[in-house]
């Protein structure tokens, strides 16, 4: 069954989209931030689609997991992304885990795409190792990873995202 799991229709799926977005943001420096911007408003939903659908794997190996992301890969995707965004590079949100003192945290968006990249770079090379014990590591990783950190950044960067697409829109409908 465990086997079915890794190589199911869900998990292929997931891993042709992270595969997509890592080679996207791997050559976002070609693009204009308004392309770019494009491009997540229609890859970042399907990310989360895809993320939940993932199935749960029990791991067999835990010492066949890896990661493979290095500071500084993580460094050239975040400075990349950043300058593309300058002067537009930060927004709030309003952290829903935090039980008092429910204020604003101002975010980065090149920090949030540049951590969905790393999990999802770190989930496409495992699984790609081709072995059993690396591809149930990935699916694991990927689908907890995807409920404590990059679906959470996903959904908030995904809001800021649509507000810099339709800022004028929205400018424009508050004048009426």
């Amino acid at each position: 069954m465990e086997t079915n799991a890794i190589a199911s229709k869900n998990v292929t799926e997931i891993l042709t989209v992270a595969n997509e977005y890592c080679h996207f943001l791997e050559k976002a420096h070609k693009y204009e931030s308004k392309d770019i911007l494009s491009y997540l408003q229609k890859i970042l939903p399907l990310l989360y689609l895809k993320g939940s659908l993932l199935p749960s794997v029990e791991v067999k190996m835990p010492e066949a997991n890896e990661r493979f992301v290095t500071a500084e890969n993580y460094e050239i995707i975040f400075n990349e992304i950043r300058n593309k965004f300058k002067p537009n590079d930060n927004f709030w949100i309003i952290d829903h885990l935090q039980k008092q003192d429910i204020d604003p945290k101002k975010i980065n968006i090149a920090e949030y795409l540049t951590d969905i990249y790393q999990d999802l770079k770190d989930f496409v090379l495992l699984y790609s190792k081709g072995t059993q014990a690396a591809q149930e590591n990935a699916v694991h990783d990927c689908k907890k990873f995807f409920e404590i950190h990059w679906g959470d950044r996903l959904v908030n960067v995904q809001t800021y995202i649509h507000h810099l697409i339709n800022a004028d829109k929205i400018a424009e409908d508050d004048d009426i």
